[in-house]
């Protein structure tokens, strides 16, 4: 599986997730259809969790401690203008020692740095600055002493329920708590020993209770990310089924062209584009020769063989970045050519034709050669041209592809628009006159055999 790293930046660091593998997933579904408090991450799950995490955790320590740092320095403030100065002085080491030791946690989370490092430096500090609140009381003495001391129990207990790190982590800092604790309780000479046990035993039970609560957060959160990574899959595999969907209803199925629908989004599109930007544009259709006698003498199977075979020498005939080809009826293909004119659309349509008739798919009863042969009619929209839309440019295709098949299969023909005659002028209107009729059949002379295909 390939995942990236958390990086650093000025903003701090931000971790992303790579796609779980499939192994990954089945654990996480293992894990989610048991029992919450059995939620137990290992191997690769806790280290994506912990990818995830780092950057929340890392925030939430940077504070605290720039916290504990301003706190520290307020009430050592405090304590230079309210208490005498032998007091204050003996607290001036410690005051400091807390001081550079949250600045230091503070940088150390800044960036991310190996797991066990960064873990190992947030144990040595919180003792350190448990250390440091207790000595801030036994240095005072006095009403300070007791005082200082619960000064440590909350600050023990506000790290712990914060800080998302690792139970293991979570006991060491824990313990070190209970220990110093109980080690300066009982040395307080302001009170007997049972009130230090009593005291002990109360600050003990707190530190668990807070452990307990940590880790009761930790396993929802985990739980939470283990539903994430499953929601996240789901909606993947959603997105991919929606997008095999997607293609299903804009392709065609044999030859994996676009079908019918999918080409009018494509020429509604290019029209209103051609709008904005003027350009011109060139259809060309395409029809096999005496298909359905392949399709009767070498049976069905053959027949979409060869079409999916026509299919790909055409796609293979055009530009790949803008030039766009659809199946547009049992054997015929609609090919879209973007910003074309109508040289480049003769060569392009002459092109196919060749490409086609030298592949040499049998044919062996066509009347036109031994090989499958195309028919293509082309029809230009010149650039400024006036209203004309795309199912008029496809109408005028389809007439010049009749004229190709009339004229006996295998052609390329290009529609033109018949130019009227001229007006006579005025002095010539009282002589009879008589024009011979222009050989040959024009477009627009033929009469339709089948409608233009509609768009759906």
């Amino acid at each position: 599986m390939k995942t990236v790293q958390a990086g650093s930046s000025s903003g701090g660091a931000r971790a992303q997730l790579a796609a779980p593998s499939p192994d990954v997933m089945a654990e996480v579904e293992r894990l989610l259809a048991g029992r919450t408090r059995d939620v137990h991450l290992t191997g690769e799950l806790r280290r994506l969790f912990h990818q995830r995490s780092w950057p929340q955790t890392a925030k939430i320590i940077r504070s605290w401690m720039a916290w504990m740092a301003i706190l520290n320095v307020l009430m050592l403030a405090v304590s230079f203008v309210t208490l005498p100065r032998a007091v204050t002085a003996a607290m001036l080491l410690p005051a400091s020692t807390l001081l550079l030791v949250a600045v230091a946690l503070l940088f150390i989370w800044r960036n991310p740095h190996p797991y066990w490092l960064q873990r190992s430096a947030l144990a040595v500090g919180m003792f350190l600055i448990l250390l440091s609140v207790a000595l801030l009381g036994f240095n005072a003495g006095g009403e300070f002493y007791e005082r200082y001391l619960d000064v440590m129990l909350f600050v023990a207990i506000t790290g712990i329920i914060i800080f998302s790190v690792p139970l293991p982590w979570t006991i060491l800092i824990a313990a070190a708590a209970v220990g110093l604790y109980v080690v300066f309780q009982f040395q307080n000479p302001a009170i007997s020993i049972w009130s230090a046990v009593n005291g002990a035993l109360f600050f003990a039970s707190g530190i668990i209770a807070t452990v307990v609560a940590r880790r009761t957060m930790t396993i929802l959160a985990q739980k939470a990310f283990l539903l994430e990574l499953r929601d996240r899959k789901r909606v993947a595999d959603l997105a991919k089924a929606n997008q095999r969907l997607e293609h299903l209803a804009r392709t065609d199925p044999l030859t994996g062209a676009a079908n019918r629908r999918w080409m009018k989004e494509i020429l509604d599109d290019l029209w209103v584009r051609c709008k904005a930007t003027p350009a011109g544009a060139a259809l060309l259709m395409c029809d096999l020769d005496d298909f359905k006698n392949l399709n009767d003498h070498l049976g069905h199977a053959e027949g979409d063989r060869c079409l999916v075979e026509v299919a790909r020498v055409i796609k293979g005939c055009l530009r790949q970045d803008q030039d766009r080809m659809a199946r547009y009826g049992g054997e015929e293909f609609l090919v879209v050519l973007p910003a074309t004119g109508e040289r480049d659309a003769l060569e392009v349509a002459e092109r196919i034709r060749m490409a086609v008739e030298a592949a040499g798919l049998c044919n062996p009863t066509s009347r036109v050669s031994p090989s499958v042969t195309l028919s293509i009619g082309v029809a230009v929209k010149a650039p400024g041209a006036g209203n004309v839309s795309p199912e008029q440019l496809q109408r005028q295709a389809d007439a010049a592809l009749y004229l190709a098949k009339q004229a006996g299969r295998n052609q390329v023909v290009v529609h033109r628009p018949v130019v009227p005659a001229p007006l006579p002028t005025p002095g010539e209107t009282d002589v009879p006159t008589r024009q011979n009729p222009p050989s040959g059949p024009r477009c627009e002379d033929i009469p339709a055999t089948r409608d233009a295909l509609p768009f759906p």
